[in-house]
């Protein structure tokens, strides 16, 4: 069975509109099952599915005569006269794609839903070829709601993080726990035993190195990007020094640079800007370094308690917008910055000290608001306006 995600309410209102859906993400996020939902969602007869993963269905693309794919697509039940819906899933496998939808679309009733894993591709090709064609959504692992969901749990979350008592605390806690360790794929969280849920993460890094970093890049040695990935799910958190980095690999910073740019193109990673009012700084300043899933960096690395869980805020974080950090040269930091106006500092167990520093820089760098982000129940800061916990972002 299909479960519904959150994301299919912001695309459900454009499903009639002529524009192309393009859903991309990381790998195994649930981009085939989301358009399989909408697939079914959608009452018309006259509509195809094709996996692009199949090389039988990317042969279908490989004509450079576009009406001799549209009568293939009408030999495989579209029909051209009324309005069609076409759903492509892993589009980045075939390149002239673009070319195509574009055709399609302007040419006929023609209704374009695609997944794609590699935003650098999508972005790239589908800048020049759809303009003004496309809605683009981006799909991440599951949110604690979400995750709740597919483990079947009846829990629901009370409105307001101030209602949460040490007993509804103590309830939650342990699914969070699960959910900070294993993460939010689907798949991991939909394996009933703790074994099956390790061979998922392996499956899935396995499937994202192969298919997502092979397959669609092009790297003279594959062992110094594997060793790259490896290196950087050790320093979850950490700035990305790329002098220190490029000398560790003993390769060039250009290289460096453009396979750290490949592994945010395809979601492996995410970077986190400083925070400034000046877009100069900004730039100069080193980001840092978070994985995609707070399952995969604790499943293939030893990372401590604390970046873990900073890990697993950042991901829900990023479902909701714009993320920087903010640091002084004295030291002096906030974890993250949510558009650039709620100040966000994420703490094990948070004290009374931690919320007053908050609130103190928050302030001075004129902030709208601010909030201590807290893993365990803070008794004495329980309820406070300020405190919320991790499974409440």
């Amino acid at each position: 069975m299909l479960i519904e995600r959150k994301i299919f309410r912001q695309i459900e209102s454009y499903i009639n509109s002529k524009e192309a859906i393009i859903i991309t993400g990381m790998r195994r996020t649930g981009k085939t099952s989301l358009i399989r939902f909408i697939y079914e969602k959608i009452p018309s007869s006259n509509k195809i599915f094709l996996d692009l993963e199949n090389p039988l269905n990317q042969k279908y693309f490989e004509e450079t005569n576009f009406e001799k794919i549209k009568s293939t697509l009408e030999f495989l039940g579209l029909d051209f006269t009324k309005k069609a819906y076409i759903f492509l899933d892993e589009i980045q496998l075939v390149r002239n794609l673009p070319q195509v939808v574009k055709y399609l679309i302007d040419h006929y009733k023609i209704k374009g839903f695609l997944t794609g894993s590699a935003s650098f591709y999508l972005k790239n090709l589908f800048t020049e070829s759809l303009v003004g064609r496309k809605y683009i959504y981006e799909l991440f692992p599951l949110d604690f709601e979400e995750f709740l969901l597919f483990k079947g749990s009846k829990l629901k979350l009370p409105d307001r993080a101030s209602a949460i008592t040490k007993p509804v605390f103590d309830t939650i806690s342990p699914l969070h726990d699960e959910y900070i360790r294993l993460g939010g794929f689907p798949e991991v969280v939909l394996k009933t035993s703790f074994e099956e849920k390790k061979k998922s993460l392996e499956d899935i890094f396995t499937s994202y190195f192969q298919l997502g970093v092979l397959r669609v890049g092009d790297f003279r040695k594959n062992e110094i990007i594997r060793d790259l990935i490896l290196l950087l799910m050790e320093r979850v958190g950490s700035k990305l020094d790329i002098n220190r980095i490029s000398s560790e690999l003993g390769i060039s910073r250009i290289t460096l640079k453009e396979y750290i740019s490949f592994l945010e193109g395809t979601y492996f990673i995410r970077l986190v800007k400083p925070f400034s009012r000046n877009v100069d700084t900004e730039i100069r300043k080193m980001p840092k370094i978070y994985m995609c899933d707070s399952g995969l960096a604790n499943h293939f690395s030893k990372i401590n308690e604390g970046s873990l869980f900073e890990n697993n805020v950042f991901q829900n974080l990023e479902i909701r917008g714009e993320v920087n950090y903010y640091q002084r040269k004295s030291g002096v930091e906030i974890d993250f910055i949510l558009n650039k106006e709620i100040g966000i500092e994420v703490k094990i167990n948070p004290t009374k000290n931690d919320l007053r520093k908050l609130e103190k820089i928050s302030k001075e760098i004129r902030l709208k608001k601010f909030k201590v982000i807290s893993k365990n129940y803070p008794s004495d800061l329980a309820g406070k306006k300020n405190i919320e916990f991790g499974f409440f972002i």
